[in-house]
């Protein structure tokens, strides 16, 4: 999936405020904090674009209400939001960690199915510019992989266990060269010089990738060529981690915004999960 930065700013009464795409990373559920971003930063329109890099639901007990929104803004305008799949948009995690048992619990199967069925379908990474790649967990550990190679990715299925489907929804970056099996069971751990490999075989200045609570809502590491965000603030209502995301203008240069959590509903995290004493389960 290729994006251009828009030709004009989110509000036209402010000049000040230049064209440009924000990049969220995982919001899990968490509703309340994506209205937070939209208060802070605008709705999506096609002046004021949005790319939400996966993991939209599972964790938040409010994910059907986090990925009807981001689906509704997509067929009100589909050039308004742009969405990549995340290793929760999957059949096995939904399973567990909680979006399967809200949806059976708001609607029904058929709805889940169709859920599952539109997950299959999402972009695996997209690029913004011809210069930022962005994908969900990371990058591929053999060397010599193209941008035509992610496209050519059968998509409509579910990720196998290894691969280039595996890799981009699972992998984690380390600081130290080379790659390692990863902590998750999943993918590798990929090191500075592999993500500079890849960057430089696909003429790319950096990539953006999301998977991990940080601290602070992002972390820059790899000498600057590799950023991870976050979107969702005090992770599972637990970890008093900030979210953040990510502004690409014409330059190019990421710039960041941080902040904290917002209230929600009397609901935990995790309450429709089966088998970890969810409420609903």
């Amino acid at each position: 999936m290729e994006i251009s930065i828009p030709t004009e700013g989110p509000n036209s009464s402010d000049p000040s405020i230049k064209p440009r795409i924000t990049v969220c990373g995982d919001t899990h559920g968490q509703y309340y904090d994506v209205l937070n971003i939209f208060e802070m930063n605008g709705y999506p329109s096609k002046n004021n674009p949005y790319l939400f890099n996966g993991d939209f639901v599972d964790r938040g007990s409010f994910s059907v209400e986090t990925i009807l929104t981001y689906l509704l803004f997509k067929m009100s305008d589909p050039e308004c939001i742009y969405l990549t799949r995340g290793n929760h948009e999957t059949k096995n995690m939904t399973n567990i960690y909680g979006f399967e048992g809200e949806v059976k619990a708001k609607y029904d199967d058929k709805i889940f199915s169709l859920f599952l069925e539109m997950f299959g379908y999402l972009p695996l990474a997209a690029t913004i510019g011809d210069s930022v790649f962005v994908t969900h967990g990371g990058l591929p550990t053999e060397p010599g992989v193209t941008l035509d190679d992610v496209r050519k990715i059968k998509r409509g299925c579910e990720p196998p266990e290894s691969g280039l489907m595996s890799d981009l929804l699972w992998s984690d970056p380390q600081p130290f060269p080379g790659k390692s099996p990863s902590k998750r069971g999943v993918g590798y751990s990929f090191g500075p010089d592999i993500a500079e490999a890849f960057l430089k075989h696909n003429n790319l200045s950096l990539l953006v990738r999301s998977h991990e609570v940080k601290d602070e809502g992002y972390v820059v590491e790899h000498g600057g060529k590799t950023i991870t965000v976050f979107s969702a603030p005090n992770y599972c209502d637990s970890m008093g981690n900030k979210g953040a995301f990510i502004h690409f203008e014409e330059d190019l240069k990421p710039k960041f915004t941080q902040y904290d959590c917002v209230p929600h509903p009397n609901i935990r995290p995790m309450a429709y999960a089966a088998g970890m004493g969810g409420l609903f389960s």
